[in-house]
């Protein structure tokens, strides 16, 4: 990159100037990543200072069985399907139950979009893991590609939906289905109806309801930096206008390690690409934060990145790790087969310190459930704060 493009980049961040697309494009073409990293670190810092906020979560899935077929997904089964599963709304309370032993504060739920289940059995589902788990667990469910869904199968309005599903003890939307928003891209990779139109009305409906909800981003297939830099710049609009996100996820995407068991390859976007490397990776992460001003966290989850990169991440935009996860089967092995099942409190409060920074605890709503010491200055066998 020019000297002097450079210099106009860093006054712009250091100013608090909102960048333009053409500055996002002209991030993405710069190879030195210790000065882009750099700049994003001083911008998390400035928002969050030494903090990494983690939360202590589990995943649950009640059905693999979905209508799509999306290129890039090894989750969905189709019904008949020999491993495809439904739960019983019973067997979910059970497993949710299974899982609070940790103090856990976040009960994370996305299905696939099961074409015969009635749309009683979600809001009915809500509200029996609602009274089963303490009050200090959040739920934070579904995709807006499944509220659309539910459209389809109770013909109500996303507006009725949410507000039983509110009712029934829901309290924030994941962010799933944004996958990349362009259609020049999206048409390749999706097999559903909600697109970036869709997606905008259910979370705007979402905010305007009190919900606050996460943004995400699948990146590192066969989307250029263009598409992303558009993505995140729909999102940034869209935070304008309702203020409703708390964070940012870029997500990278998953070639079918694991999930061949039955010898059917259902992402089918592998044979066509490669997964973003840890450099690329980083560079994602750092582009979105500082281009997505106004939104308060960015978040690195670990599956998907692999603990390494994910500590890297860190120190380059990133404020927030994602929690204590098990079983989570939509992606798996970030890292060549590396990523653990499960990290305890005790592993990420490690982390967090390993990579120079204070753990924070926090709910679905990003309120402090505890803080902790951060790295031990005098302890200098362990890695200190990277300087960039």
């Amino acid at each position: 990159m020019d000297a002097g493009l450079k210099r106009e980049l860093e006054e712009k961040v250091r100013s608090g100037e909102r960048l333009s697309r053409e500055d996002g494009i002209h991030l993405y073409e710069s190879d030195d990543l210790a000065w882009l990293g750099g700049l994003a670190h001083e911008v998390r810092t400035r928002l969050n200072g030494d903090v990494v906020h983690f939360n202590v979560n589990r995943h649950l899935n009640m059905t693999n069985v979905c209508t799509a077929s999306c290129a890039y997904c090894s989750f969905q089964r189709k019904p008949g399907e020999k491993d495809a599963y439904t739960m019983r709304i019973e067997e979910a309370v059970r497993l949710a139950k299974a899982m609070e032993g940790e103090n856990l504060t976040e009960l994370h739920i996305v299905n696939g979009l099961h074409p015969t289940l009635p749309w009683r059995y979600y809001p009915r589902s809500l509200r029996a893991l609602k009274e089963a788990l303490p009050d200090t667990v959040s739920l934070k469910a579904f995709t807006a590609t499944e509220i659309q869904h539910f459209e389809k199968i109770s013909g109500l309005p996303a507006d009725e939906i949410l507000d039983e599903l509110i009712d029934a003890g829901l309290e924030s939307l994941t962010g799933g289905g944004a996958e990349i928003f362009d259609w020049e891209v999206r048409q390749h990779i999706v097999d559903h109806d909600t697109h970036w139109e869709d997606w905008s009305r259910i979370h705007r409906l979402a905010h305007s309801k009190g919900l606050k909800t996460p943004s995400t981003m699948l990146y590192g297939h066969i989307e250029e930096p263009r598409h992303r830099v558009d993505h995140v710049l729909r999102l940034r609009e869209l935070q304008d206008e309702t203020g409703g996100f708390q964070v940012f996820i870029p997500l990278r995407y998953q070639h079918d390690f694991v999930d061949m068991k039955d010898g059917k390859v259902r992402n089918r976007l592998q044979a066509r690409t490669t997964m973003a490397t840890g450099a690329e990776a980083l560079k994602t992460f750092a582009v979105s934060r500082l281009l997505f001003d106004n939104v308060p966290h960015v978040k690195v989850f670990w599956v998907m990145h692999g603990v390494q990169t994910a500590q890297l991440a860190l120190q380059h935009g990133a404020d927030d790790m994602d929690g204590s996860v098990v079983e989570y089967k939509i992606t798996h092995d970030a890292d060549n087969f590396g990523t653990p099942d499960k990290l305890t409190r005790e592993d990420l409060l490690d982390l967090i310190r390993d990579a120079g920074f204070r753990p924070v605890e926090r709910n679905t709503r990003y309120e402090i459930v505890r803080e902790y010491p951060g790295p031990d200055p005098d302890r200098r066998e362990e890695p200190q704060p990277m300087r960039v």
